[in-house]
Formats: structure tokens, sequence, C-alpha cells
């Protein structure tokens, strides 16, 4: 029978999704200045579990707490902050949720490093240096990812996610236009996507054969010269073999910003796509058909549905297992309730009515999400150049308190 919004989803590893909605992963930026959880993500996380989802993806938590992709993210480098790390599971888990931590690291797309920033390969990012990590640096990244997916494990969260999307660390080892390497993590895609690999099966080794792993890996990067669609495929084959269990299709990077809905010109990409292509609305379903039926593993693919008739077409389709939604969940936590229970047909999506750029809206969702935070209730009469700076200030101040902590730790 063809899968509904309502029918639960057995994993590979016997772990079972009420439903088959998903909130997608987004920065929350609510950690202390030693890149702790707070109570602010257990207020969050509590509101979203108690709005229907099946899964939540946390935001990025960062293996190495000298390299975030912005302030404020949650960064487990050490044994520190276990209790909040527990409590946040807690309230995720509430009203038979699952709650998986997204492990990641920016690499050059860091927003906020101690040191500079590193990659797979010199050069630059944007006007900023980037070194080349060395290789006992990237050995011991595959420890940092292990480390943090058992602490999640131990702490209460009932699954993890790899970040291999976007363009952050895992991303550009994959991507021969940012992996320029001669040893054994560059050259052939075998070796470009050795470090992804090997990060999932030492995870899969480490947690168990019954908790579930998962990867966000991009369709493609959207560039010239970047990774294809063919080998990204090539290497979902791989990572199936390694253990995965879930595979969240997106695409594009900070430089081809396709997966926040925006072509190469910085147009929304509602506006601009064909129309023989609006009625399906996810960016990346056409990825998904080609990719279903090469392998068995579950398919999640975030960005772009708005509307039931959309989301029900894509499961029923058998292209899609799993639908995530994102951006309309900082605007109200309750709307996997109302799409379950039938009484709303479409999503709210304000960027959608009017021209704004992509910074903007990127603030305004930013900061709806501290407002979930707060127990409050988003903005709905939007002064788009306001969210910008209140996004800023909250960012900036953000980050003098990240400094002052890594300052005071250095000289205790």
């Amino acid at each position: 029978m063809p899968a509904h919004l309502n029918s639960p989803l057995t994993l590979p590893c016997g772990a079972v999704l009420k439903n088959r909605i998903a909130k997608g992963a987004m920065t929350e930026g609510l950690a202390n200045p030693l890149n702790q959880a707070t109570e602010e993500h257990v207020t969050l996380y509590r509101r979203w579990a108690k709005g229907g989802c099946g899964m939540l993806l946390t935001g990025n938590v960062q293996v190495d707490r000298r390299h975030l992709e912005r302030p404020g993210n949650v960064a487990i480098d050490g044994n520190d902050g276990l209790a909040a790390l527990a409590a946040y599971a807690a309230a995720g888990r509430e009203n038979n949720t699952h709650i998986w931590m997204q492990i990641n690291h920016p690499g050059r797309q860091a927003g906020v490093t101690a040191e500079g920033l590193a990659g797979p390969s010199a050069g630059t990012y944007g006007d900023a240096p980037v070194r080349a990590l060395d290789g006992a640096e990237v050995e011991d990244l595959v420890r940092r990812f292990v480390h943090v997916a058992r602490t999640a494990q131990q702490t209460g969260f009932t699954g993890v996610q790899v970040h291999s999307a976007h363009g952050y660390l895992m991303s550009q080892f994959l991507s021969p236009l940012t992996n320029h390497r001669t040893d054994a993590w560059g050259g052939s895609l075998e070796n470009r996507a050795r470090l992804l690999v090997d990060v999932t099966r030492a995870i899969r080794a480490a947690v168990g054969a019954e908790f579930p792993v998962s990867v966000k890996l991009n369709s493609s990067d959207f560039q010239k010269g970047g990774l294809t669609e063919d080998e990204s495929c090539e290497v979902v084959r791989w990572l199936c073999d390694a253990g995965m269990d879930l595979l969240e299709i997106s695409g594009g990077n900070y430089e081809s910003q396709v997966m926040v809905g925006r072509d190469q010109s910085g147009e929304l990409i509602s506006r601009t796509k064909k129309a023989s292509t609006i009625a399906r609305e996810a960016y990346f379903l056409e990825f998904a058909a080609k990719l279903r039926p090469q392998v068995t593993v579950p398919l999640m693919v975030t960005g772009g549905f708005r509307t039931l008739s959309a989301m029900e077409a894509a499961l029923a389709s058998g292209e899609v297992d799993v639908i995530g939604l994102a951006r309309p969940l900082c605007i109200d936590a309750d709307l996997p309730n109302q799409l379950l229970a039938g009484t709303i047909a479409r999503l709210p999506s304000p960027e959608e009515e009017t021209t704004v750029d992509t910074g903007s809206s990127i603030a305004y969702y930013f900061n709806q999400v501290r407002k979930l935070a707060a127990g409050e209730d988003a903005d709905r009469d939007i002064d788009w150049a306001e969210q910008l700076q209140r996004h800023s200030d909250f960012d900036g101040a953000a980050e003098v308190r990240y400094r002052a902590a890594l300052s005071e730790a250095a000289t205790a």
C-alpha cells in the first residue's frame, strides 16, 4: 500500500518513526558561551515534539569547539554539559518522537573560529585564507564524529545524522572543487568519499546495530566542476554498505544556495523553475526518483514542500519515504499536527509573498527559532530590514561571549 503522512516507518536498524514528517535541521544559535545546550533548547524541542513530527533533527552540533558554523552552536568537544544534553534529548522525545543529533564540522565555511579556517586543501574562502588539514587531523576527525555520536546515544538522543551537505567539511572532501589532495583522502571519488564512509562505518560500530545512523548528502553541488549526481549515487551505495539507515537528500552550498530555495541569481526557485515541476514542489525529488531504484534505505527530502497534496503525492510515488519540513516549523510548531489531521492544506511561506533578499529571509527564520525557544509566538508582521539587524546583533554579541570564554579558558 502507498505510504501516507500518518504511516509509520520501520528503519533498517529496527527503529520505528510514528509518521513520515521530520523536522529538518536548522541552526539554532542557542548555546551558552561554552557551546553547551541550554533551557532554550529544552523549550524549543518540547514545542516541536508536541507539534506532531515523527522525528526531529537538531541543528548542527559541532565536533570541534574551535570551528563553529556560527556563534551559539552546541559543540561536544569533551565530556562537559552532559546533563544539559540529556534534558535537551528528553524534551525532544516527548510525544513518542524521535530526536536525532545532526553532527557537523563546518571546515572552511566556519562562521567563527579560534584559529582560522581549515579544510581539505589550502586556498581562500571569500577573502579569508584556508589551511589544509594534515593527515593526523583528518584521522582525528573520525574519532571526533564517533565521540559525538556516542555522547548523543548516551544522553538520550534516539539517532544521529552525519552532515555531508551544503558545503560543510564532509561535503568539501567530496567535492573536487575544494578537495585537491593527493593522499588517501583526495583524488578519486573513492578517496574523496573515504572520510564520510569511514565516519559512517565507525559510528555504526560504536553505537550498535539498533541505533539509527543517517547521512545528509548533496545530490550535487550545483556548481561546474563540483560533485555530480552520478558521483552522489555511487557514494550512497558505499554508505548503505557502511550501515546507513536513512539518507536525507539536499544540494548546493552557501555559494550556490539551492538548499534554501534560491537559484544561482538569488531568485526564489519557486518563481523561476519550470511550470511542469511546480506541482512537485520539493527541490530534490528528481534525484530521489533517480536514486530510488538503486538503494533500499529510506529516503528523506527536505526543502520546498508547502502543500499537503504534494507531500502525499511524493510518498505515494514511492520515491521518498520521509517528508522534511524546516522553515514553516519556525513559524508554527503545531503545523505537523494540522497536516496529519487534514485541517490545513498549505504551509505558510512569508518570503514567497514579497520580494526579499536571501540574507533577510534567513535572518527572519533564525529570529523565529529564538522566539519559539523563549516560549513566544513568531512574528507575523515582518519588517525584513529589522529582522536582518536583529539577527546580526544577536550573533555579534554571541561571538563576543564565545571569544571571551576562549580567552578565559586560555588564561585559567
